[in-house]
């Protein structure tokens, strides 16, 4: 599988290009356009700009995850929503916004993801999902960076006698209903003979009632999500084991509503963000210290720091409708991608393997990001 994931680190292999900058040389600035955006996104004029418009005369991102998955996106004892998901929504609006806090979480059924995008309920779909064709092609939906490379497996009781998905023969998988997980359970039951009897749920917690009750010989989805969901089982973690085998990609990555280039571009680029942050070993709490001494022009470009030129001082302007300093906020805010997977993930037992950076060893994700003058 890891050789596989590989084929996907290549949609993060973009150029952060210093094709322009803001000089404070006495030049005449580019003519610019003032126009104001309405809630439903329209300007005075009736024309529909970006949703990153919207966004920002908003003053909030809506985006979209749950509050029931251990790890990802769950509500703490205060009701704030806690998670990996939860915080990649909090670099979203810390990129666009300059504020972490500046977003509205809005808990999503899984049947409804898709319909909240298209509808224009949420900005942005943060949400454990995975990228596939059919969503691509067919949901209206712009899939961007992958935060999670994922596989599905299958979680059974530990007194079960399953060592191994090849022992449950005629077994009984209970999956959630309209996800990629109830079709890549039929196609391995398919592929190896097994004639599972594949139940599909509506939810989560329905599945767990229904495992529970000794309905299900084993229940199957996202190896992370399978760990999240075990570490808060009912009888304890050591009543249930996840078998060895994964048997389908899953990269789960945020999406946004087709057709709206500035928007995806930026949630893009607060994604990438993150990942080149430690790449370059700045993190929430040393961001500031380098920022402020470090002589690595790279470094500096990346965190908007203006640098001094032959023809004057200038600013990193790589022309994403983004602040110049949308890096450093993010990083300041919520920290870098290893900061985040070890706040939420680590925790749970998850190990980064294809989700390290490129320089760990990892293949999923990003490599260097190009900082060319």
């Amino acid at each position: 599988m890891k050789k596989e994931l590989t084929l996907l680190s290549t949609l993060a292999v973009a150029a952060l290009v210093l094709a322009g900058c803001a000089a404070d040389d006495g030049s005449q600035p580019s003519a610019t356009t003032t126009v104001t955006v309405q809630a439903d996104g329209s300007t005075d004029g009736g024309a529909q700009v970006s949703l990153l418009e919207s966004v920002k005369a908003a003053g909030t991102v809506r985006c979209g995850t749950r509050d029931a998955l251990p790890g990802f996106a769950v509500l703490d004892s205060s009701g704030e929503h806690v998670g990996f998901d939860s915080d990649f929504c909090r670099v979203i609006a810390a990129a666009v916004l300059g504020d972490a806090g500046a977003v509205d979480m809005v808990d999503l059924e899984t049947s409804d993801r898709f319909t909240a995008l298209q509808n224009g309920s949420i900005d942005v779909l943060v949400r454990n999902t995975t990228w596939t064709a059919t969503r691509d092609g067919a949901e209206a939906s712009t899939f961007l960076q992958p935060t999670f490379y994922d596989g599905q497996g299958v979680m059974v009781a530990t007194n079960s006698g399953y060592n191994s998905v090849s022992d449950m023969n005629g077994a009984i998988v209970c999956v959630a209903k309209g996800t990629t997980t109830e079709g890549n359970a039929a196609q391995e039951s398919s592929r190896l003979g097994l004639n599972w009897e594949v139940r599909a749920f509506d939810e989560v917690d329905l599945i767990l009632e229904a495992f529970l009750a000794g309905q299900c010989d084993g229940w199957s989805s996202d190896v992370s999500q399978l760990t999240g969901l075990r570490s808060a089982y009912p009888d304890g973690t050591n009543a249930l084991k996840i078998l060895p085998e994964v048997f389908s990609k899953e990269p789960l990555a945020p999406a946004v509503l087709d057709g709206d280039t500035a928007w995806a571009t930026a949630v893009q680029w607060a994604v990438l963000a993150t990942i080149q942050a430690e790449e370059f070993g700045l993190t929430s709490a040393n961001v500031d210290s380098i920022r402020s001494s470090t002589t690595d022009i790279g470094i500096q470009r990346f965190l908007g720091v203006e640098i001094e030129t032959s023809d004057g001082s200038a600013v990193l302007d790589p022309g994403l409708g983004l602040p110049t300093d949308f890096a450093y906020q993010v990083v300041k805010q919520v920290g870098n991608y290893g900061e985040i997977f070890e706040r939420h993930l680590t925790p749970l037992g998850l190990e980064r393997g294809v989700n390290s950076i490129w320089s760990d060893g990892g293949s999923a994700l990003l490599t260097t990001i190009p900082l060319n003058p």
